[in-house]
């Protein structure tokens, strides 16, 4: 019979600590009074930290892929346990205060989060946590996440966390660094998990040497992965802001100058915000692009708006508006070619030729974009209906 709760551990040349780090999750096992095993993913430890798992009854799985995420990945596949509760083996964290999680995840919580920071309720001994991670990574990158993904989380990246095996299954975890911290609390909220919060003390870690972490690296890695799971903040608001401020300056400075003061805007101005304006729509594609990316390969879920975008947008109406917008752009600029041919090609004033050149240049080149962004669109959603039409058969046969 399996046992309910797997302790797991990742462990790195953790010598020093891991013996005590068990004898605690024995202890916090028997006060919660669930059966549970002990279970250390090590990634190639050369201290003997294997050894000493084994004499104090864990259960060791070798995870050869390196990387703190490949290492939890490796050990929750191995984990027998219905739940899994993992956390640093360095001290840290104390093993033997496991109950509140249990407790959690018993009750219905997919993903049960412990916070060291006050906010939820958590503490933070003396020396445990580097000012710049106690004052400006951790808060700053949990602003963020809570923010883009609307986590409930106080505490975005503590190493003590719990989770059900069915949620794991279904996260389909990849990072293989630190960001597996990220990915994981990013995926359950994407995927609207039950998340829930129990408050941890943070210790000073056992360790005589320096930690794995690399703070600057590894905050790096950590936000440019909410970046990348967030197209919205990342490339859709500043796409839209740019669209819409280059927009409007575009269409005033097509109707003439500009002056206010001693100042006048005018046909270089007039360049800048017509790039203004293709860089913001560029961005807005983007953002398209990676939300359509995301919801194909499964990290939105299904009821998503991207759904109802595909049997809104056809490839028909994208092609219409594209071509559209490419005709009158070309037409703008043969307008103006057709009139320089009649005046012998000679000299034309610059303040209405050059200001139509620009306008049907723009016009042809937002025509082009999204005549190109319909034809990936498109492709993309023949595979969403491929997916949707093999779920529907699979839940036939079930």
């Amino acid at each position: 019979m399996n046992p309910e709760v797997t302790i797991l551990m990742p462990c790195l040349n953790e010598a020093e600590t891991l013996a005590a780090c068990i004898a605690e999750a024995r202890r916090g096992l028997a006060a919660a009074g669930v059966e549970g095993e002990i279970l250390v993913a090590d990634n190639g430890s050369t201290d003997g930290s294997v050894k000493i798992a084994e004499e104090n009854g864990a259960r060791v799985v070798r995870v050869a892929e390196k990387g703190y995420g490949s290492a939890l990945r490796g050990g929750m596949r191995a984990a027998r346990g219905k739940y899994i509760i993992m956390g640093d083996a360095d001290l840290s964290y104390d093993f033997s205060k496991i109950a509140p999680f249990v407790a959690a995840l018993r009750s219905g919580a997919d993903l049960v989060m412990g916070c060291r920071l006050p906010a939820g309720g958590g503490r933070i001994e003396p020396g445990a946590m580097p000012w710049k991670h106690r004052w400006i990574g951790n808060p700053v990158l949990t602003f963020i996440g809570r923010l883009f993904f609307k986590c409930p989380a106080h505490d975005f990246h503590s190493g003590l966390r719990a989770l059900s095996k069915d949620a794991f299954e279904r996260l389909d975890l990849r990072t293989e660094g630190m960001e597996f911290a990220s990915e994981m609390v990013i995926k359950a909220s994407l995927r609207g998990l039950r998340i829930a919060e129990v408050p941890i003390v943070l210790r000073k870690d056992g360790r005589s040497r320096p930690p794995h972490l690399r703070s600057w690296r590894d905050g790096w890695r950590h936000l440019r992965f909410m970046l990348l799971f967030s197209p919205r903040w990342l490339l859709l608001y500043p796409g839209l802001a740019a669209a819409l401020v280059g927009g409007l300056f575009f269409a005033r400075l097509l109707a003439g100058p500009i002056v206010v003061g001693a100042v006048r805007f005018d046909l270089n101005t007039l360049e800048v915000a017509g790039l203004i304006l293709l860089f913001g729509y560029q961005m807005i594609l983007f953002a398209c692009f990676a939300r359509i990316f995301a919801y194909t390969r499964g990290w939105l879920p299904p009821q998503h708006i991207l759904a109802q975008a595909f049997r809104f947008f056809t490839l028909e109406k994208g092609l219409l508006a594209g071509a559209a917008a490419l005709a009158g752009g070309v037409a703008l600029i043969a307008h103006e070619l057709f009139r320089w041919a009649r005046g012998g090609f000679g000299e034309l004033d610059p303040r209405v030729s050059t200001r139509i050149v620009i306008a049907g240049r723009t016009f042809a080149s937002l025509g082009v974009q999204t005549l190109l962004f319909s034809l990936i669109f498109s492709y993309l959603g023949m595979e969403e209906r491929r997916n949707r039409a093999d779920s529907t058969e699979e839940g036939r046969r079930a």
